[in-house]
């Protein structure tokens, strides 16, 4: 079977060029010619002797994406590519322009099993997970694209990434590693819905990165509603486990909160939360929901926003309103794929 030579750190590709018969320093030569120069013909390797090219061409392949679709938003702060998979899977991922550099948002998995009611790619549930190597490809799909340097990773895509750990956990190595993207750690956030006994295993791991928890809510009750998948993990547990991480590992924890009007942006709301929060270090990152086609849900007006901000604000809470980005394009998780297939 032929061997995917895309989303291997230079040990493991020394190693297998080895095992073929070559030196171990045409791993480094290959590995620049995927990473560096953009070069996928393996015929284009001239600095390869012709024996190792012949050999590339029957014993390897490279799998990597082929961008279906691409959005730009009109202020071209965002742009949105639909990539399809060797096996005809499709996935999303967006990149956001900052004054700072690019941001690259990933998904993780092909669809999505956890249900949230305001996002598209749950709508068919989850297909399957992505291996670390197609979360690498959809970065590398932006970095050639662009021809400039990423900033940071999100892995706040399609999918669940803590349920799907291990290639999560992998992909985030090769991303920090300094032969592939050499993205600091420090610079990558993982959002989950808050899966407790992985975010306890992931605390462990000591990893620098940035926890973002999806909350949504102040309390179970309105959690239910919007996050179906909260009901195995009542909101004060995710709250003690998100403790657990900043105590583990120094990383102040992230509560991402979608404002929804009349469900969980109430004045009340914002008391509860501080309630529920107390003197617990973290950061409120607030999203006024996007507008989709699939759902009647519908983000509070700028005098809701700045109430709900000024209660957090009041009680110590470090808060930001996330500036929305990219809606005329559909860059919410799963909309333009759902706009793909829809136009077929």
């Amino acid at each position: 079977m032929p061997f995917n030579i895309w989303g291997h750190t230079l040990p493991e590709m020394e190693e297998w060029v080895v095992s073929k018969g070559f030196p171990k320093f045409r791993a480094k030569q290959l590995q620049d010619y995927l990473y560096r120069r953009y070069i996928y013909d393996f015929s284009e390797m001239k600095q390869l002797p012709a024996s190792m090219r012949d050999m590339l061409k029957e014993e390897a392949l490279l799998n990597k994406p082929e961008i279906m679709s691409t959005l730009a938003s009109n202020d071209g702060d965002t742009t949105k590519i639909l990539l399809k998979l060797s096996d005809a899977s499709l996935i999303e991922t967006v990149c956001m322009h900052h004054t700072y550099g690019n941001s690259i948002c990933i998904s993780t998995q092909v669809g999505c099993a956890m249900g949230c009611v305001f996002c598209a790619s749950t709508r068919k549930g989850l297909e399957r997970n992505l291996n670390a190597s197609e979360m690498l490809a959809q970065v590398y799909a932006f970095k050639e694209k662009l021809d400039a340097p990423i900033h940071s990773i999100v892995l706040m895509g399609s999918g669940e990434p803590l349920t799907n750990y291990e290639e999560v956990l992998r992909f985030i190595r090769l991303a920090n590693d300094p032969g592939l993207l050499n993205i600091s750690l420090r610079n990558i956030t993982l959002s989950t819905c808050g899966i407790v006994p992985q975010i306890y295993r992931l605390a462990e791991e000591h990893l620098p990165i940035t926890l973002a928890i999806s909350l949504h809510a102040p309390n179970d009750e309105i959690r239910n509603r919007i996050l179906p998948v909260s009901r195995n993990f009542k909101i004060e547990d995710v709250v003690k486990a998100s403790r657990y991480y900043f105590k583990t590992t120094g990383r102040r924890v992230t509560f991402e909160y979608i404002l929804i009007k009349d469900i969980n942006a109430s004045p009340e709301n914002a008391e509860e939360l501080c309630r529920l929060t107390g003197k617990m270090n973290c950061h409120f990152n607030l999203i006024p929901i996007n507008g989709t086609e699939h759902i009647q849900l519908y983000p509070p007006d700028m005098n809701e926003i700045r109430k709900f901000v000024s209660i957090l604000e009041k009680h110590g809470k470090s808060v930001t309103v996330r500036r929305q980005m990219g809606d005329e394009i559909q860059a919410a998780c799963g909309q333009l794929k759902r706009r793909f297939l829809s136009d077929k």
